[in-house]
């Protein structure tokens, strides 16, 4: 069995690894033949060509793009993504300036997505047929088909401009350091209210339509049937038996989420101006910055594959049956 575990986990890291490296190179190129110029940013009519040429020696920019990409695989293997245009600095340590906020910001909604999905497909299952039965699956699928900046400028016009309950930018106010530490922690809050509400609410239909349906698939099993002809209570077939098995194949779909979120809540952190990877990244891309553009997607794309590589061994530890099946 350790022998199994021990080549499926091999096989895993191995194909992540693949898909991060094809990921890395065709952002790479996409970005070297796109049209444009990041020297442009720093150069002037007024300057003299040689001058010129020195700040195009200064990004590697004069060398030909096999010569980058070569010079980027030797700098990726140590760790070094060079130094971002835009703000001069170590690329790895603009990224973990911004990281930090992502994290917390994306473990947050994750939270809330489990947490009201779970109680959402619960509460439906219990009162099938019923009215609120019908309106959480008629209002899932309306959150669903609305795209997130949709959601996110519409909560803004509805509590922020005609309600004003809530910010709809940054995450502090102006004269924040002038708050006690209640007053501060509770301005946080009241910043982060909207952008989380914007990002947890598609997850929360995903998993209230995945744990929904996954519940009334197992409700029809036979074992459930044969539990409800022995007198076995309603709550603990649900509480023993159907959560159990419905919450099983979520725990796939829960890497890859949590690891979209990790990777930079993107829309929503431009939206409400939030100062996290996914704002970085777009900044980089629209400034042309190409190593902070790279150690973003490079920084996404590991902790998308660690996710997920995490949900494989949760996955695996609960259901033994999946190893015993490859």
């Amino acid at each position: 069995m350790k022998s199994v575990v021990t080549k499926v986990l091999i096989k895993r890291i191995t194909m992540s690894l693949v898909l991060l490296f094809l990921l890395i190179t065709l952002i790479f190129f996409l970005l070297r033949i796109s049209p444009g110029n990041p020297v442009q940013k720093f150069v002037s009519p007024l300057l003299s060509p040689n001058l010129v040429e020195k700040v195009k020696n200064s990004f590697s920019l004069d060398k030909s793009v096999w010569l980058q990409y070569t010079d980027f695989v030797k700098n990726l293997a140590t760790g070094n993504f060079g130094i971002s245009y835009q703000y001069h600095l170590p690329v790895i340590s603009v990224i973990f300036t911004y990281l930090p906020f992502t994290i917390i910001f994306s473990l947050i909604s994750f939270l809330f997505q489990i947490s009201f999905g779970l109680y959402s497909a619960i509460k439906s299952f219990n009162n099938k047929g019923k009215l609120i039965d019908k309106i959480l699956s008629k209002s899932s699928l309306v959150i669903y088909s609305i795209p997130s900046f949709v959601i996110g400028i519409f909560l803004i016009y509805i509590f922020s401009v005609k309600l004003n309950l809530f910010p709809s930018a940054d995450l502090r106010s102006i004269d924040f350091s002038e708050f006690t530490l209640p007053e501060q922690l509770l301005d946080y809050i009241q910043h982060l209210i909207l952008p989380v509400l914007t990002l947890s609410l598609p997850g929360i239909v995903i998993y209230y339509k995945y744990l929904r349906e996954n519940l009334e698939s197992i409700n029809n099993e036979g074992f459930i049937r044969y539990l409800r002809a022995n007198g076995i209570s309603e709550k603990i077939i649900l509480k023993k038996h159907l959560l159990p098995n419905a919450i099983r194949p979520m725990i796939a779909v829960a890497g890859i989420e949590l690891g979209l979120l990790l990777s930079g809540a993107l829309i929503t952190e431009v939206i409400f101006s939030l100062p996290g990877m996914g704002r970085l990244t777009v900044n980089a891309i629209l400034n042309r910055d190409y190593p902070l553009v790279i150690g973003c997607t490079f920084i996404s794309g590991i902790l998308i594959i660690l996710t997920n590589f995490i949900a494989d061994i949760v996955s695996y530890k609960i259901d033994k049956r999946m190893i015993k099946g490859l």
